[in-house]
């Protein structure tokens, strides 16, 4: 055996490698793919090899006996190839087995390195998992304790128990009215207002009038009647924001602005405690966008801060409002989605302003006054205010004495006063009759009434009355403050002085424009006349010594001159407005609705205006009578009683 074998290590010898070398190398191969399997296996796992072995189309060939194509199959798993095909030689198969080798290398180091990064995943994620919990106990626990204690929660109940008591759930909020129909005395302003809101378009509107004559009712009953009408763009949701102007003023440090809106920088402001930690600022929408889809009311407009106002108009404009701040970083992802979008698309203020006032119109910045149409709300006649009361009265199931609605009449053209005075004499009568019958109806008395009147120190609105008795030096003229029409008593009387050296007096207190009106009266009367006031002692007189500050007194102060130097009485049914020229002309002047009202109120029958103003007459004249007069002369021949 051994000579056959040394025969074969001869006859191998030639080529230089021996059968025991061979064989040696067969088996060191052999040794080298099953530890490369070896190294798959404990890096895939040896089910997931098969598996993958399975996808790979190596199965049959990693099961094989034969060398070649266990190496194939070695290199369809190494490579992840299942279209290799080529069985290699066997005399290359080292070469095959080196890049083999090479390839599992940088699978197991990337392995390794994945190994790394997946275990400090999963310390991180069990760090922050372990975090949310915490978080998420300290909620529960902030939920089920809360931040109170025994002394909070006693200062909260005491809050509750306050809650529960009102005093002033009183007469204005029960006798307010709940429906368009229940307005009294504003007929008029009701159906322009509803043209105005009660519209697929709606307008903003500014509207005019005295106080206490129901603006803001009106305003926010016609926007429940707008929600009602289908074609209207209010929702049945949409708000009615109430606001002052008064109490809104422009901060030049833009620190807060109730009615725009502010940014609460995270430094000074106090922003929310999250976003102060993160030095994120916070914006806080205002009142615009409150009202948003609805009304904004804003009382008094006309005393609102100038730059204030125009930044409103530019929100009426862009229907949006736009906030800025140093602390805003665009870029930083921690910003919440909400604060990012309100300070890259500003905040929605689509809005109707309705802007009420007592001013008058020329005080209202024209700016606004281009962008608003306009609605002007009637004083309250005495028969509007003796409604008022009846209807008030039925809604506190309250009986009346006769004289009563006349007497608060008297003493009130807002209907909110005359629901305050009569609602003090409700409570003096229901507090007597308590004490004597407190089941029966409460009946409010003259006598309740006028108690009430003289312990607050009222006083009639109009002391002076119109009569048909003639005085002579006497006449009414007319006068307008904030939307109010009154009548203003003139007298003159003269003495006759030595020639030319007579002397004029007039009270100084009713201003340089009712002076001027005496130069021109008496220039007038010497024209009409043929008298010269330098012969005679004349004193003009403004009784109350009002002051007027427009021309319109001065042909009322005139004819007081003509008729104490003619001593011709004059009636005292009727008043008179407008400014006299040199010439004798009656020329026109302004409020002459407000007047008419102002005489009606007064009792007078008549009135004269001057011609020009004859456009402005109202349409319905009830009780009382207007004419139109050119000249002083013309006047004359109505004014002075005729026997």
């Amino acid at each position: 055996m051994k000579s056959v074998l040394r025969g074969v290590d001869e006859e191998n010898s030639v080529s230089g490698v021996t059968w025991r070398d061979q064989f040696s190398q067969e088996d060191q191969l052999q040794r080298q793919v099953t530890a490369l399997y070896t190294l798959l296996a404990n890096l895939y796992g040896s089910d997931k090899l098969v598996m993958k072995a399975g996808k790979l189309d190596a199965l049959k060939l990693m099961r094989s006996k034969v060398l070649t194509e266990r190496v194939l199959a070695l290199q369809r798993l190494v490579y992840e190839d299942p279209t290799l095909d080529k069985v290699p030689q066997e005399t290359e198969i080292p070469s095959v087995l080196d890049d083999i080798e090479e390839e599992i290398a940088d699978l197991i180091a990337r392995k390794t390195v994945e190994d790394k990064i997946e275990k400090k995943i999963a310390e991180r994620m069990q760090t922050r998992h372990e975090e949310y919990v915490k978080e998420i106990k300290l909620q529960v626990l902030k939920e089920v304790s809360g931040p109170d204690n025994p002394y909070t929660l006693k200062k909260y109940a005491e809050l509750e128990k306050l809650e529960q008591i009102s005093l002033s759930r009183s007469a204005l909020e029960k006798l307010r009215p709940a429906s368009l129909d229940q307005v009294v005395g504003q007929e008029a302003a009701i159906r322009v207002l509803l043209s105005k809101l009660v519209s697929p378009y709606p307008q903003h509107v500014i509207v005019y009038g005295p106080p206490g004559v129901g603006k803001t009712t009106v305003a926010r009953l016609v926007l429940e009647e707008a929600k009602r009408v289908a074609y209207t763009p209010f929702a049945a949701d949409a708000p009615f924001v109430e606001v002052d102007g008064t109490t809104l003023r422009w901060d030049p440090r833009e620190v807060t602005n109730p009615l725009l809106g502010s940014v609460h920088d995270p430094i000074y402001q106090g922003a929310r405690r999250d976003l102060a930690e993160s030095a994120i600022p916070e914006p806080k929408p205002g009142l615009v966008t409150e009202a948003h889809g609805g009304i904004l009311f804003i009382d008094e407009i006309g005393d609102m801060d100038p730059i204030l106002m125009n930044k409103l108009l530019k929100v009426l404009e862009d229907k949006r409002v736009k906030f800025d701040s140093a602390y805003y970083d665009p870029d930083d992802p921690g910003v919440p989605k909400y604060i990012k979008k309100l300070f890259e698309e500003g905040a929605p203020a689509d809005f109707i302003l309705v802007a009420a006032t007592t001013r008058d119109p020329s005080e209202i910045t024209p700016a606004l006054r281009s962008r608003c149409a306009e609605v002007f709300f009637e004083p309250l006649s005495k028969q509007a205010i003796e409604q008022i009361v009846i209807g008030a009265a039925e809604r506190l199931g309250a009986q009346l004495d006769p004289e009563v609605p006349r007497i608060i009449s008297e003493y009130s053209i807002e209907g909110r006063k005359a629901v305050g005075m009569l609602a003090d004499a409700y409570g003096l009568a229901l507090y007597e009759q308590y004490k004597h019958k407190p089941d029966l109806t409460v009946h409010i008395r003259k006598e309740d009434l006028l108690e009430v009147i003289r312990t607050s120190r009222m006083t009639p609105l109009t002391k002076a009355r119109g009569s048909e008795q003639g005085e002579i030096g006497k006449i009414y003229g007319l006068g307008v403050s904030g939307f109010v029409g009154s009548i203003i008593e003139i007298e003159a009387v003269s003495f006759p002085a030595e020639k030319g050296k007579g002397k004029m007096r007039f009270n100084e207190t009713a201003g340089s424009m009712a002076k001027d009106s005496v130069f021109n009266a008496v220039s007038v009367v010497r024209l009409l006349t043929g008298l010269d006031v330098n012969d005679y002692d004349l004193h003009v007189n403004i009784i109350g010594g009002g002051r007027i500050d427009g021309p319109s007194a001065g042909v009322a102060i005139t004819l007081a001159i003509i008729s104490c130097l003619l001593q011709r009485p004059i009636r005292q049914d009727i008043a008179v407005t407008g400014e006299v020229s040199i010439q004798g002309k009656v020329k026109e002047v302004g409020g002459i609705f407000e007047k008419i009202y102002g005489a009606k109120q007064a009792g007078v029958k008549e009135v004269f205006i001057p011609a020009e103003n004859k456009e402005e007459i109202p349409s319905l004249l009830d009780g009382i009578r207007v004419r139109t007069v050119s000249t002083v002369k013309e006047l004359m021949d109505y004014v002075f009683v005729t026997h």
